[in-house]
């Protein structure tokens, strides 16, 4: 069974990215693995809170013209 886990920042993709998100990566497993896999893929979308991530010292705010709308 593929797994993929995806960790974003909260409120970067709406319900429809996230969808398409889910789609786009088991079609990437499908095209490695073969259609046998299709039924078993599973892709977990997590949403991180800001400043529940950072890099090099720095705490990350999601700024509000990159949050997701609808």
């Amino acid at each position: 069974m593929p797994f993929a886990n995806y960790k974003l920042p909260e409120a970067s993709l709406n319900r429809e990215q996230k969808e398409d998100l889910i789609h786009q990566t088991t079609e990437l497993m499908v095209s490695f693995f073969g259609e046998v896999v299709r039924p078993t893929t599973m892709v977990l979308v997590e949403e991180v809170k800001d400043g529940g991530y950072g890099r090099a010292d720095e705490v990350f705010m999601m700024p509000e013209k990159y949050r997701a709308k609808g």
